[in-house]
């Protein structure tokens, strides 16, 4: 795709669904909970699905940030951050994300903050956050895993209640 070409965002259709799952494949992110009816995807002007992302509901009532994927030729210009504020706008807080320890600052830019508390966590991400810690103790190597949240406190939150009151 070429410099100026634009992205088109939308949410996905039943056709998405196997672009869905390659990219997630092709990036090595989790491929459980995928639901092309969740997602907002990414479209080049030639309609190939280039990114995507969904929010995700977990049976404790939480909601989770999740598959956020850019084809490795699109990224770099600001595709993910694009899906990531359109979803939170369109979902609200709070959302849970969990991700790379290296990932934190990127999520921290567009208003997630770090959680290292388990007993601040719903039991969902309680219990992923107690496996993954246990899991980097026994494995080799940076395996550690962030825990995020954007809540009410959040300046995306507040503007976004600000212009809900107008």
């Amino acid at each position: 795709m070429s410099v100026g070409d634009e992205e088109r965002l939308r949410p996905a259709t039943a056709a998405d669904a196997g672009a869905i799952r390659s990219l997630i494949f092709r990036v090595g992110i989790n491929p459980r909970g995928l639901d092309w009816r969740r997602f907002l995807v990414a479209v080049d002007p030639g309609g190939r699905l280039v990114g995507c992302g969904q929010v995700k509901p977990h049976a404790d009532g939480s909601r989770e940030l999740a598959s956020i994927a850019v084809r490795p030729k699109e990224r770099g210009r600001g595709l993910a951050s694009r899906i990531i504020r359109r979803l939170m706008s369109e979902a609200g807080p709070p959302l849970w994300l969990m991700c790379r320890s290296d990932l934190a600052g990127f999520y921290r830019r567009v208003g997630f903050v770090s959680i290292d508390d388990p007993q601040r966590m719903p039991r969902y991400f309680r219990r992923v956050y107690r496996l993954a810690t246990a899991a980097a103790r026994l494995l080799p190597g940076d395996n550690l895993m962030a825990m995020m949240l954007w809540d009410e406190g959040d300046p995306l939150s507040e503007g976004k209640r600000a212009s809900d009151q107008r």
